[in-house]
């Protein structure tokens, strides 16, 4: 199974989404690329989680609120207005919380928008606010209060992890404390719809992207897969195996050059939204044995260049950033922006260590699918084609950064 808990602070205010109809899926696909893809240029090659519907979620609330050249680079970054009737109609199914027990699946969205005392708020912002994304409105003390008291206001537990980071750890202010600050959060927790059996794991080299190799525990099955094989500009191939969740409404889509020479950056650069939403059509029901690393990792990033070499920098300046559709109070602007996540992958979803089995397995004559060197990883909602988090694994000893 797979475990994921992602939390985005952005402190002042949020972030957004674009265009209309099945286009828009398109676009949020491609915003989410274009996000990694910056992302990967400051990471080197360190492993990396992040969940890109969170992100666009707050930046649609901020939309709400942004006037001006504001809202025009955000709405430039993501492609669409969000204020638009048509986007909205598009939208009218936002993305919803699920819970089912019985299917070993939880997906649960958190959007907590925090205020300091005595600013109000405009009624036309907190009625969408609160009415479209089903938010919570708190009032707080900046002055007294850092990131992990913030996080313990969002009331759910299995957040404090991810928010909080190290024991201790909060976000610094700075010289002034914000306004106002926004914890847009996703936590996924789902069991494979067949599970890997411990009994088959065994330690494995993995190669890593400088040739070197390291033992790690490679998970094992043969499985029927919907697996394809795929091209990029470069003529470069990969391929693609989707690992469904025990519901089918939620799927995990691991992308592996198919080349051992070729590096992930070459598949990391040349993705777009177009060549992801022309993936279904390539995927095919195979039988293969499938190997995957068990890995844990965590990562925790500064969202602030990353938006602003996205276009967003209005958001962040002091004297230019106009959310006059949020609040009558001036000088409101995007002080921090803060992205975390953390993930597990085993074999049946628990937490708890577990022996490794040094056994040789009898392999069968299927096709062989193994995720032996670095790899990107999509988890995605099937039906409506969301990606709700993405990440690469570089070294799956690696727990995070």
């Amino acid at each position: 199974m797979w475990c994921v808990s992602v939390s985005c602070i952005l402190l002042a205010l949020g972030l957004v989404e674009r265009s209309r109809g099945n286009g828009l899926t398109e676009l949020d696909t491609e915003f989410s690329l274009r996000l990694f893809q910056t992302l990967t240029e400051t990471e080197n090659n360190s492993n990396l989680i992040m969940s890109p519907v969170s992100v666009s979620q707050s930046l649609r609330l901020l939309q709400l609120g942004a006037r001006g050249h504001t809202l025009a680079q955000l709405q430039g970054t993501l492609g669409y207005d969000i204020n638009d009737a048509h986007v909205q109609e598009a939208m009218s199914q936002p993305q919803r919380n699920l819970s089912n027990s019985t299917q070993g699946i939880r997906l649960q969205f958190i959007n907590t928008l925090f205020i300091q005392s005595g600013i109000k708020l405009l009624p036309a912002f907190t009625q969408h606010a609160l009415g479209w994304y089903n938010s919570s409105l708190q009032s707080v003390n900046f002055s007294q209060i850092n990131n992990t008291q913030l996080q313990q206001g969002a009331a759910d537990k299995d957040l404090d992890e991810v928010v909080s980071g190290d024991p201790g750890e909060g976000v610094s202010w700075g010289s002034s404390a914000p306004h106002m600050a926004l914890l847009s959060s996703v936590v996924f927790q789902g069991a494979w719809q067949k599970q890997f059996l411990f009994s088959e794991t065994q330690n494995l080299p993995f190669t890593l992207s400088d040739g070197r190799t390291v033992k790690v525990p490679m998970m094992y099955q043969s499985t029927e897969v919907n697996f394809g094989q795929f091209r990029l500009p470069s003529d470069h191939r990969y391929t693609i195996l989707e690992l469904p969740y025990l519901d089918r409404s939620l799927s995990l889509l691991v992308i592996l050059p198919s080349d051992r020479k070729t590096p992930l950056s070459q598949l990391e650069s040349q993705l777009t939204g177009h060549a992801v939403a022309l993936w279904d059509t390539g995927l095919r029901r195979k039988k293969m044995d499938v190997f995957l690393p068990r890995f844990k990792m965590h990562t925790r990033v500064d969202l602030k260049p990353v938006l602003q070499s996205l276009g967003i920098s209005d958001a962040f300046n002091p004297s230019a950033a106009n959310f006059s559709g949020i609040s009558d109070t001036d000088g409101l602007y995007i002080s921090e922006a803060f992205h975390e996540a953390s993930m597990e992958v085993t074999e049946d979803g628990t937490r708890a260590a577990a022996a490794t089995a040094m056994v040789l397995l009898k392999r069968s004559r299927a096709p062989i699918f193994k995720a032996d060197r670095p790899f990107l990883f999509i988890l995605r909602h099937i039906n409506r084609g969301s990606v709700l988090f993405m990440g690469r694994v570089m070294n799956p000893a690696q727990q995070g950064h």
